[in-house]
């Protein structure tokens, strides 16, 4: 099966852009005494990601050091999704500051990838405080696509870039397998190996053989050699996954505050992969959907680099929670009545522990 045409939203920065501090501010985001983010003027005196809060001070006295909040960064970043709404139907959200949308239907209505492109631009550009912070890509794909989003930051105005269709592997193949790491799903750890070992562009790495590659490096080097050669992280599957394994809970009362209904979405989303885990299935992405006494619904596609846990399903029900509640008149939809959990993308459960030739099993065979 061919990849999806998909469209890519990257808003660089993120987590800086989140904190809504001055422009010209220089800002650096940090995690673990990390530096994870940093604004355009703290990469001119010299901050970069992965430096020590210590080192980014001593580089720039006047550097504002804020710890990251993962969870402001999704309320924010809801309000760039719910302009979309009016775009598309359906918005897979990675992680706080990257969305992706299948073009097939959008892209038709609204006369070309082009067209669309351009005017996801101009709808979340709106929104920030400098556009040109704001990338949009199209591809066969969303990694190609991730890659065409990034690209268009570097360009004048930052216009969408666009890649032909079938066209994505010769645009991935020259590119280094850094992005693997980002924005693929792949660890620092595995392009490290690859740069040592000669493998420096992802065409050297689409040019071995994929039994090879998954002997050497198991199921991260099968996604690599994959993503390598412009198709998909995954086989896509070509059924949808059984009604059965959707949950749902009644909120009665209905709850008024973003901590009751997150603490009534961690108990579904550990009855979640529970059934799941019964059938030796794990989510790789879920359609979160929110209902409120007034009326109204919000849903939401979540997806992460790799198998979804409950925790971490947990976590974005909160996000979507907080964004949406955080909106001007929410207060006058009602409060949350019903919480859905419907898996959307399925694979085999293989656990931490990758199997002896590559991590395939039973199902998969």
């Amino acid at each position: 099966m061919d990849p999806v045409r998909t469209l890519v939203v990257w808003c660089r920065d993120w987590p800086v852009v989140a904190l809504d501090r001055p422009v010209g501010q220089p800002v650096a985001v940090v995690r673990a005494n990390r530096v994870v983010a940093t604004s355009a003027v703290a990469r001119v005196a010299g901050i970069t990601e992965g430096l020590r809060r210590r080192e980014a001070q001593r580089r720039c006295p006047e550097v504002v050091i804020i710890e990251r909040d993962l969870d402001r960064e999704a309320r924010v970043f809801d309000r760039i999704v719910s302009v979309l709404d009016d775009i598309a139907p359906r918005i897979e959200i990675t992680r706080p500051g990257v969305c992706a949308i299948p073009t097939r239907g959008p892209s038709r209505y609204f006369g070309g990838d082009e067209a669309l492109a351009e005017r996801v631009r101009a709808a979340v550009g709106a929104q920030l405080s400098d556009p040109s912070g704001c990338g949009v890509g199209i591809a066969d794909g969303p990694f190609p696509a991730s890659l065409a989003a990034q690209r268009s930051l570097g360009r004048p105005g930052a216009p969408p870039m666009i890649i032909a269709p079938a066209a994505s592997p010769t645009f991935v193949g020259p590119m280094p397998v850094s992005v693997l790491a980002s924005p693929g799903p792949c660890s620092t750890d595995f392009t490290d190996v690859l740069v040592r070992l000669g493998l420096l562009r992802l065409n050297d790495l689409a040019a071995l053989s994929a039994i090879e590659v998954v002997d050497r490096f198991g199921a991260e080097g099968a996604t690599a050699h994959r993503l390598a050669r412009g198709l998909d992280e995954r086989q896509p599957h070509l059924r949808e996954p059984p009604a059965e394994l959707a949950v749902a809970m009644e909120l009665d009362p209905p709850a008024e505050r973003v901590d009751q209904a997150a603490f009534a979405g961690k108990a579904l989303a550990d009855r979640f992969c529970e059934g799941l885990a019964g059938r030796g299935l794990a989510a790789t992405r879920v359609a979160i959907v929110v209902h409120t006494t007034g009326g109204a619904v919000v849903e939401r596609l979540w997806r992460d680099g790799g198998a979804l846990s409950a925790p971490a399903i947990a976590q974005r029900i909160r996000w979507q929670l907080d964004g949406w509640l955080s909106r001007p008149g929410a207060v006058s939809r009602g409060g949350v009545c019903r919480i859905e959990i419907r898996p959307d993308d399925v694979g085999a459960a293989l656990g931490r522990q990758e199997g002896l030739w590559g991590g395939a099993d039973a199902r998969d065979d």
